[in-house]
């Protein structure tokens, strides 16, 4: 059984191999031991509820309960920019009218902005491609929402996803090859990179400060702003299914976009409910599950949080656990766990 929990200190092998998988543009995630060290010990006070709201991340993992293996992580950062500067760009108008000339024009314009300032952000999220199979992806991602849901009062009140930016078939950048590499003498990959250990001060330093006017990047860097990653396409379907949409906001390296929803608005915080469990003795008769529906389960303890996917009825009173699934959650009889179907159609 897969299930997720959050990052532990001896994870730090398993994390840095999944990023030496993830390619460029995972700027959350960089393949730098002593950046992703110091990001579970920011969880792992996080969790322990004793760090401070600017440095409040909480990393989680998917494990494979067969063989206790790491196979994915997901995180989710309480507050962006508080510490470290938060940069996108905001796609917007200027308009230019003259009465004389009986012209009017309205241009599309890049705004670099730090408008995100304060919001939540889900982020990190990559699973190793061998176990992109099944509810492991949804799993990996959307156990975050029960832990927003549960304990909401450690984030803002708009969560936010910001997405890795299309990519050509040479895995480059059309938008940084039509306008970042016009002021960074870099590749998009150091970049990124670099933004990923924390090193962001080139940014302020090296970005052009006033309204970029997209009329005047390639056809190819114009066609790429919003756009996604293709191995980003199911995260950004999933993240609309829970009503997260793109608002005109995009990376200032790729163009990806980002996708925000106030967070008592997103689907699985507002319809997750809290059941009292029930532990079943044996599994069930296949036959009996023909009127389930899959659930997205969490318990709601901070420090040893704990989500899985289990079948039970579309409306229930209580939750109904086998043994292996309360094992996985750490619950017994008596407690309580917070589920939500995991496709939104089987909400009641």
């Amino acid at each position: 059984m897969f299930y997720v929990r959050p990052v532990a200190r001896d994870d730090l092998a398993a994390l840095l191999a999944l990023s030496e998988r993830t390619g460029t543009g995972l700027t959350t995630l960089p393949a730098n031991a002593e950046r992703l060290d110091a990001r579970i010990g920011r969880a792992l006070a996080s969790f322990a509820g004793a760090a401070a709201k600017s440095d409040e991340c909480f990393v989680f993992v998917l494990v494979d309960g067969s063989s206790d293996h790491v196979v994915g992580i997901s995180a989710i950062e309480a507050a962006v920019g508080l510490a470290e500067p938060w940069y996108n760009y905001h796609v917007g108008t200027q308009v230019h009218a003259s009465r004389e000339l009986d012209l009017y024009t309205a241009a599309p314009t890049l705004f670099l902005t730090n408008d995100h300032t304060g919001h939540s952000e889900l982020c990190s999220l990559f699973l190793d491609a061998r176990y992109r199979h099944g509810c492991n992806g949804p799993l990996l991602s959307k156990a975050r929402l029960l832990f927003i849901a549960e304990f909401a009062q450690r984030f803002a009140p708009k969560i936010i996803a910001e997405l890795r930016g299309k990519l050509d078939a040479n895995g480059k950048s059309p938008f940084w090859e039509g306008l970042g590499r016009h002021f960074f003498a870099m590749e998009y990959s150091r970049a990124d990179y670099l933004t990923g250990i924390g090193q962001k001060a080139f940014i302020a330093e090296l970005m052009p400060r006033h309204p970029v006017y997209t009329a005047l990047l390639p056809d190819d860097a114009r066609a790429a702003i919003g756009e996604v990653h293709a191995d980003t396409l199911p995260a950004r379907a999933m993240l609309e299914s829970e009503g997260f949409r793109y608002e005109g906001y995009v990376d200032i390296f790729d163009a990806g976009p980002t996708l925000e929803c106030f967070r008592d608005n997103i689907r699985a915080v507002r319809q997750s409910q809290v059941f009292p469990i029930s532990i079943g003795e044996e599994d069930p008769v296949p036959d009996s599950l023909t009127d389930d529906v899959l659930w997205l389960v969490a318990n709601r303890d901070l420090a040893k949080f704990r989500a899985v996917i289990c079948p039970a009825p579309a409306r229930i009173a209580q939750f109904p656990l086998l043994p292996y699934a309360a094992q996985a959650l750490g619950v017994s009889e008596g407690d309580t766990v917070r589920a939500v179907p995991l496709a939104p159609r089987d909400r009641s």
